[in-house]
């Protein structure tokens, strides 16, 4: 594509890059078949291709952005599907967070999209707040259809039926390995899972301590602050990230930062493009570069480990099967476990953004699950971040068709690795939804997911 910025506009390092990334979009179009967007809405500028020429013109021409193109740039779900399809290598996800910053900076949204986005970036990276938002909205569900706009209502419709309580897992602390250590991880807690779901970071450490790493979770890790640079809102990202960043270098020397939210890793593992000139740019590289999705690091270490099935009195957990013998990972011969039918949904932030694909599946099927994978499963759920908030409708039809190609293959139990498709998908089914480690954890010697109960 061929670009006109002027040697001024240039000078400046985010335009010069964008100017590269625009550079190298040949328009084959290609990104258009696996664009949900345009496969929902059929309109040329709701697909990557049309996106890009919509920032070509806005930043070329360095204007305010106008009502049109910031509903095309609102409608992406930055699933990065077309990343992933992309023959020429067009870094969009970068491009689209220069334009969205761009937009942020310099649009001034309509008073109900500012009340809405300042409401979800002031609550969901806070936990104690998130906890009381959820209350509220549980008493306020029968009054849900006298809410005057759609996407309040949307939100009350996510609101779950039932939440795992927060436990003494989610407080800063060692928990030692099981045995042998043979690696120092620590462990990002996360904010608005924990919530939502505490039973995935509890399953995770049980999981990776049993498997021989000692598992640390630093002091005032916070947010990591990808919710809010999904919207935009770049400083109070940096922020946040920050924040962490502090926090786990403080922890000392480690093996893996690990993260059990693959939205949460897309964008750590790229906190040293975040920080570029920032006096925090060594640190924030060092922890990207040590981030690992659990999946990673955990099919790093199934090739080494043995699993021992240990006494609930040695690990605290309920439930625990207390067989003393040992097995190597990956010949977990019995259980009730075996057999049982998995679907596993690829969450977009893993297998586009992080280009984690066959790991999750592969430590499945190792631990004795059926393991399928639905049709198209490189299309997004529609959860993406705060996207089915905001934008319900085009949410909603993408939800229903992953439902439909999941429950076609009639699973026992759905697996993800990432919070928001589990409550997108599990809002839509009758079909358990539960976190990978979970089954993991369980097929390993911990107890049976409570989703399964």
């Amino acid at each position: 594509m061929q670009t006109a910025f002027t040697p001024a506009q240039l000078r400046d390092p985010a335009t010069a890059e964008a100017n590269s990334i625009l550079r190298a979009c040949v328009h084959c179009g290609l990104c258009t078949a696996t664009c949900p967007s345009y496969q929902v809405l059929g309109d040329e500028l709701d697909s990557p291709r049309g996106r890009i020429y919509l920032i070509k013109d806005m930043l070329e021409n360095d204007r305010d952005p106008d009502p049109e193109t910031v509903t095309h740039l609102d409608r992406c779900l930055g699933c990065l599907a077309c990343t992933t399809t992309c023959p020429s290598g067009v870094d969009y996800m970068h491009l689209l967070e220069h334009a969205r910053d761009h937009v942020e900076s310099r649009h001034r949204r309509p008073w109900r999209d500012r009340a809405l986005r300042a409401l979800l970036a002031g609550v969901l990276p806070h936990p104690r707040r998130f906890r009381l938002a959820l209350r509220a909205a549980k008493i306020g569900q029968p009054f849900r259809r006298l809410l005057p706009d759609r996407r309040l209502r949307a939100m009350m419709d996510m609101v779950p039926a039932r939440t795992a309580a927060s436990a003494r897992h989610d407080e800063p602390g060692l928990h030692p390995a099981l045995g042998e250590s043979r690696r120092r991880v620590a462990l990002m807690t996360g904010c608005a899972q924990k919530v939502l779901d505490a039973d995935i970071n509890a399953a995770t450490i049980r999981l990776l301590t049993r498997l021989g790493c000692d598992v640390v979770i630093p002091e005032d890790t916070g947010c990591c602050g990808a919710l809010v640079q999904h919207m935009g809102r770049t400083q109070q990202a940096k922020n946040s990230a920050a924040q962490m960043i502090r926090a786990v270098t403080a922890a000392g020397e480690l093996d893996a930062f690990v993260v059990n939210t693959s939205g949460c890793g897309t964008s750590i593992k790229d906190w040293g493009h975040l920080f570029r000139g920032d006096p925090l740019e060594v640190q924030a590289a060092d922890v990207a570069a040590k981030a690992r999705d659990v999946s990673e690091l955990l099919e790093e270490l199934m090739q080494e480990a043995e699993v021992t099935s240990v006494d609930p009195a040695r690990t605290g957990v309920a439930g625990t099967d207390a067989s003393p013998a040992d097995r190597p990972w990956g010949r977990v011969e019995s259980g009730p476990h075996k057999g049982l039918r998995v679907a596993y949904h690829a969450a977009c932030s893993l297998q586009h953004g992080q280009r984690v694909k066959t790991a999750p599946k592969a430590l499945l099927a190792a631990a004795g699950f059926e393991v399928m994978e639905p049709a198209d499963s490189h299309l997004c759920c529609g959860s993406a971040g705060t996207y089915n908030l905001m934008q319900p409708e085009i949410s909603a039809a993408l939800r229903e068709r992953k439902v439909g190609t999941i429950e076609a293959l009639t699973p026992d139990v759905i697996a993800t690795g990432n919070i928001g498709c589990m409550m997108q998908i599990g809002g839509a089914t009758g079909v358990p939804v539960v976190h990978t480690v979970e089954l993991l954890d369980w097929a390993t010697g911990g107890p049976r997911p409570s989703k399964l109960v």
